[in-house]
């Protein structure tokens, strides 16, 4: 029952953690092998894993952000620097960062679109295993997600789609809840109560 508790209480209370406001540290790699490994644990019709998961750390997060400048910089030359600032770090403002890649594609039984929910499901249990796990995370896409060049540098092959970028680290910053809709505004019923 106690479980149960914790549960209800991380289900009424759950909210994003700033990327920015993350810090070391980052999971050890037992950790980080749970949170992974959880986070798999989704609805997958027809047992295809329609998704795959690129862990960024260390120093690439560094030469990545170099990278992300570079091509930001050609589209807009009149970046300002807390902007150039902004691509540099878009990798390492969190200890460590893990695409999900959704694989989805045309299959006989299983509607792609079942296939691209399974990603998202993915990227969700993972904010909540890290979160079990002690860390805070973030699930983001930001345009990297959607630019060819970036894709190309992060891993992601032709026809693949990232379906999130999720943020761990740790954080000791009071992030604010946001304003929820309220039931009446989004639930309708059919038939009797």
């Amino acid at each position: 029952m106690q479980n149960d508790v914790k549960l209800i209480d991380f289900l009424r209370d759950r909210h994003s953690t700033p990327v920015a406001q993350m810090k070391e540290p980052g999971p050890s790699q037992e950790e980080l092998d749970a949170i992974l490994t959880f986070a798999t644990r989704v609805p997958d019709h027809g047992k295809i894993a329609p998704w795959r998961l690129t862990v960024y750390r260390g120093d690439v997060r560094k030469t990545l952000g170099e990278q992300f400048l570079a091509i930001a910089s050609k589209k807009a030359p009149d970046m300002t620097d807390p902007a150039k600032e902004a691509e540099l770090i878009r990798f390492s403002r969190a200890p460590l960062v893990v695409g999900v890649i959704s694989t989805a594609a045309p299959h006989a039984k299983i509607p792609e679109w079942e296939q691209v929910l399974s990603a998202g499901a993915v990227c969700l249990n993972m904010v909540m295993a890290a979160s079990a796990h002690g860390f805070v995370a973030n699930w983001r896409t930001e345009w990297v997600a959607y630019d060819d060049e970036a894709l190309a540098l992060l891993g992601v092959k032709e026809g693949e789609k990232v379906a999130g970028f999720i943020h761990i680290g740790s954080s000791d910053f009071p992030t604010p809840d946001r304003p929820r809709p309220e039931l009446w505004q989004i639930v309708s019923y059919i038939g009797e109560n």
